[in-house]
């Protein structure tokens, strides 16, 4: 199944859930888009609260089914509570952590930065989004790009950031400093639902 990379708000209003976790997708319209969006009440199934679920989570990260379900593998694997481990996993790739660092308004927009190569971890350029950093990675940019519009009017906005991230001004760069708790990622995400989902 192909990346979805049509308009991120019909995916939020779509499962109820703000995909930027600013909540302005379901400000001013909190209900399903389309002409009927605003009648569809029905109750969803047990399978169908736990496909919403990982829809959520999936149009949240901007991953395709594939390495969705090849994540949730990895995390299998860890040491740890199944769920948490796989949102740590999640948190960790390089265009969700550029976006946390702020060089990007969005995670579509860390995406298109990574993409087109103006990132680094640890001073070596790194083009791929799904890129695995490892706690105490150093993430920045380019020296030629940190001057580049779109990353200081990003910066300019920031007010805060995770715990888990510490951020240089000066150097302009992001130190991932460890993996995150479950209590500093999203709430309204019910991890659980996932996992069930999975091990049908």
């Amino acid at each position: 199944m192909s990346r979805y990379t049509g308009p991120s708000y019909k995916k939020a209003r779509r499962v109820g859930f703000s995909i930027s976790e600013t909540g302005k997708e379901l400000a001013r319209r909190p209900y399903g888009p389309g002409q009927h969006g605003n009648e569809r009440k029905s109750k969803l199934s047990d399978y169908g609260t736990q496909l919403k679920e990982k829809q959520k989570v999936r149009f949240m990260y901007g991953v395709n089914e594939r390495q969705f379900k090849k994540t949730f593998a990895e995390a299998a694997k860890m040491q740890g509570i199944h769920g948490t481990n796989f949102l740590r996993l999640l948190e960790s790739r390089l265009d969700n952590l550029v976006y946390r660092t702020g060089f990007a308004t969005t995670r579509r927009g860390a995406r298109q930065l990574v993409n087109h190569g103006h990132v680094t971890v640890n001073g070596k350029k790194v083009n791929i989004p799904s890129y695995r950093v490892k706690p105490g990675d150093v993430i920045s940019l380019k020296d030629d790009d940190k001057n580049l519009k779109v990353v200081t009017e990003s910066l300019s906005k920031v007010t805060k950031r995770v715990e888990f991230i510490t951020y240089d001004e000066g150097k302009m760069e992001s130190t991932y400093v460890r993996l995150p708790e479950r209590n500093e990622l999203n709430a309204d995400i019910n991890e659980a639902l996932i996992v069930e989902f999975y091990n049908k």
